[in-house]
């Protein structure tokens, strides 16, 4: 099994998914919409976006993780009552992903998963590659 880097405070990623078997992920305009909607709602709160594309089968973001300092716990949004010990920017992927998921199971009548899990990500380390995805 691959190892996943971590999501680290301060640092940039491109992060992608796609749908479970490539099947489609975003089925109309309202189903992107939402996808926004929740990612406003999870990421907004720990990172800065910097450019994004949604296509029908999978996604693109290209991200920077905020430093500790920069997040205000009181915008976090957890798919739990209990707050959780430590502030995970992949939990919050997560919770993204999940409730996108139970919504879009509920509103197409559908079971399982939706994307491929886990979500791939990569860590920008030079302006060049940061430029290219943005590009």
């Amino acid at each position: 099994m691959k190892k996943r880097d971590s999501l680290d405070f301060g640092h940039y990623y491109y992060i992608y998914n796609r749908g479970n078997n490539s099947c489609y992920v975003f089925f109309e305009t309202e189903s992107y919409n939402y996808f926004l909607r929740l990612y406003a709602k999870y990421i907004n709160p720990i990172a800065d976006t910097y450019a994004w594309c949604l296509l029908k089968n999978h996604f693109h973001l290209m991200l920077r993780i905020k430093d500790k300092h920069e997040i205000k716990e009181a915008e976090l949004t957890y798919s739990t009552l209990e707050k959780p010990k430590i502030i995970d920017a992949s939990k919050q992927f997560s919770h993204l992903f999940n409730a996108y998921t139970q919504g879009i199971n509920k509103r197409y009548k559908r079971t399982g998963n939706l994307f491929e899990t886990p979500f791939e990500r990569k860590r920008v380390t030079n302006e060049k590659y940061f430029q290219n995805l943005i590009h």
